[in-house]
C-alpha cells in the first residue's frame, strides 16, 4: 500500500495515545505506561494487500496467515504494523510473531469461523497436564502467540470476535472432545501491550498470558453474554510483571482470575503469577469480579487490585483454593472497591475448584496469608462475607478495614461465616466474625488505616 492516507491516521492515534500517557502522568493518575514501550512501526502492511475481503463471508485465513509469514521472514527494522481496514474479515484461528503490531481500525471485525472441523490441536500446558476441560491436549486460541517478543494488538476500538455460540452449545451438550479456544493467548511470552480493542464472545477465557511477563492490557471492552459458560474476562497464568487497567468486562465468569497451575501438574512446574495490578476496572458477572484462583499451584504473590466498581455480580472479591493445590498465596492487597447488587461481598475459601485426575496428593495444601482488604462499599449485598480456611492449614494474617456491605432496603443482615482464619478486622459493617479480631491492637495482623 501507499503511504499516506490510513497511514497518517495511524501515526495520529499513535500520537494521542502518548499524549493520553502524559496527561495521566501529569494529572497523578498512576498507570502502566512506560511498562512497555508502545513501539512504532515504520514499515506498514495491510491485509488487504494479501487478497483479505471484510464482506463477512469470505474466508480470509490464508491472507492473515501470508501477512504474517512476511512478517516474520522480512524481519523489517523496527519491526511491522498489520492494519485492518474496516470490515468483518472472517478467519480461521491463526498465530503472531514477534515484533509486530496488529491494528484494528473503526469498524474493523477479526471474526473467528463457526466451523469447528478443522481447528488446530494443540499440546495441554504442563503446569495444567491435561486440557481444562478435557483429557488430552486443547484447541489453539483464535489469535496465538508462543515464545515471541514486542507484539501490540491495538487500534480504534476495532473488534475481535470469537463467535462463541457454538462452542458454548457444544459445553451444554456435552459433545467437546477437547478443551474450547481461548479468544487471545500469549505463551511463553515479553513485552505484549494489548489496548483500544473490544473482544467479543470468548468460546473460552478471552485474555490469557501465560508463562509471560511484562505485559500491559488496558482500555479493552470484553463482552460475553452473562450465561456463557466460563467466558473469564482475563487470566494471568503463571506470569509476572502483568498490568491490567482502565477496562470495562462484562462475561459469563470471572472478569478477572489470576491463576498459576494445576495440583500435581502446577506443583512441579512451580511458576507462579507474580506482581500482577488492576486497576479502575468496571464490570459485571454471575461469577467473581477480582478472583485470585482456583489453580494457584504455583504460587500467587503480590497482587494489587485497585479502584473497582462491580454490578451485578456474583462474588466481588474470590480468593479460593482447595486441597491438592499446594501452592502459596500471599501478598494480596485489594481497596477502593464498589459494588452493588452482588451475592457475596468477600469469599476467600479453601474448597473451591475441581481437581484434574486423581492422582493429586490431599496432603499438598495451600498456605493462604497477609491478605488486606481494605475501603470497600457495597450496596444490596445478600451475604457480607466468607472467609473458611483448612483445618490443617488455617488462613492466617487475613486484614479487612474499612468495609461497609449492606444489603438491600428492609433485608435482614446475614452474618459473616468464618473457619481455621486469624488476623483482624476494623471499622468494618456489619461486625465481622469473631475469629477475626475486631480491635486496632491486632497481634501480627497490622491493618492499615
Amino acid at each position: 500500500m501507499k503511504h499516506g492516507g490510513v497511514w497518517d491516521v495511524i501515526t495520529c492515534f499513535a500520537a494521542v495515545l502518548v499524549f493520553l500517557q502524559c496527561f495521566c502522568s501529569a494529572a497523578g493518575l498512576v498507570t502502566c505506561s512506560g511498562m512497555v514501550p508502545m513501539a512504532y512501526r515504520s514499515d506498514k502492511i495491510s491485509i488487504t494487500d494479501f487478497g483479505a475481503v471484510g464482506d463477512g463471508r469470505t474466508l480470509n485465513t490464508k491472507a492473515f496467515r501470508e501477512a504474517i509469514y512476511r512478517i516474520e521472514h522480512l524481519k523489517r527494522r523496527g519491526g511491522t504494523l498489520l492494519y485492518i481496514p474496516s470490515g468483518v474479515y472472517l478467519t480461521e484461528s491463526f498465530n503472531l510473531t514477534s515484533r509486530m503490531t496488529l491494528y484494528l481500525a473503526k469498524g474493523a471485525v477479526i471474526q473467528a469461523t463457526k466451523d469447528t472441523t478443522n481447528w488446530p490441536l494443540i499440546a495441554p500446558l504442563p503446569s495444567y497436564g491435561r486440557g481444562r476441560e478435557r483429557p488430552g491436549g486443547r484447541y489453539m486460541s483464535f489469535i496465538h502467540g508462543d515464545g515471541l517478543h514486542d507484539v501490540i494488538i491495538t487500534g480504534e476500538n476495532g473488534t475481535i470476535d470469537g463467535q462463541g455460540e457454538v462452542w458454548w452449545t457444544m459445553w451444554r451438550q456435552r459433545t467437546l472432545q477437547f478443551t474450547r479456544p481461548n479468544l487471545v493467548e500469549f505463551k511463553d511470552s515479553r513485552g505484549i501491550i494489548i489496548s483500544n480493542v473490544v473482544f467479543k464472545n470468548s468460546p473460552f477465557w478471552n485474555i490469557h498470558p501465560v508463562y509471560c511477563s511484562n505485559v500491559v492490557i488496558r482500555y479493552v471492552t470484553i463482552l460475553a453474554p452473562p450465561d456463557s459458560p466460563n467466558t473469564d474476562g482475563i487470566d494471568p497464568d503463571s506470569s509476572s510483571h502483568v498490568c491490567i487497567e482502565d477496562s470495562y468486562i462484562s462475561t459469563g465468569d470471572d472478569l478477572v482470575a489470576v491463576k498459576s497451575g494445576w495440583d500435581e501438574y502446577g506443583i512441579s512446574y512451580g511458576r507462579p503469577s507474580t506482581d500482577i495490578t488492576i486497576r479502575r476496572l468496571t464490570g459485571s458477572s454471575p461469577f467473581a469480579g477480582i478472583a485470585v484462583g482456583s489453580e494457584t499451584s504455583g504460587g500467587v504473590t503480590n497482587v494489587l487490585a485497585e479502584h473497582i466498581t462491580l454490578y451485578n455480580t456474583g462474588i466481588g472479591i474470590h480468593l479460593k483454593t482447595n486441597i491438592g493445590r499446594g501452592g502459596i498465596i500471599r501478598n494480596i492487597t485489594v481497596s477502593d472497591v464498589f459494588m452493588v447488587n452482588v451475592r457475596k461481598g468477600i469469599k476467600i475459601a479453601g474448597d473451591v475448584g475441581d481437581h484434574p485426575d486423581e492422582n493429586y496428593n490431599p496432603n499438598a495444601l495451600p498456605v493462604m496469608k497477609h491478605i488486606r482488604i481494605k475501603n470497600v462499599w457495597g450496596e444490596k449485598v445478600q451475604q457480607p462475607g466468607l472467609i473458611q480456611g483448612l483445618k490443617n492449614s488455617p488462613f492466617t494474617d487475613i486484614c479487612l478495614s474499612n468495609i461497609n456491605l449492606f444489603g438491600s432496603s428492609g433485608a435482614k443482615n446475614v452474618p459473616w461465616k468464618c473457619a481455621d482464619v486469624s488476623g483482624g478486622a476494623v471499622q468494618v459493617s456489619p461486625s465481622p466474625c469473631a475469629e477475626l479480631v475486631s480491635s486496632r491492637q491486632t497481634g501480627a495482623c497490622s491493618v492499615p488505616f
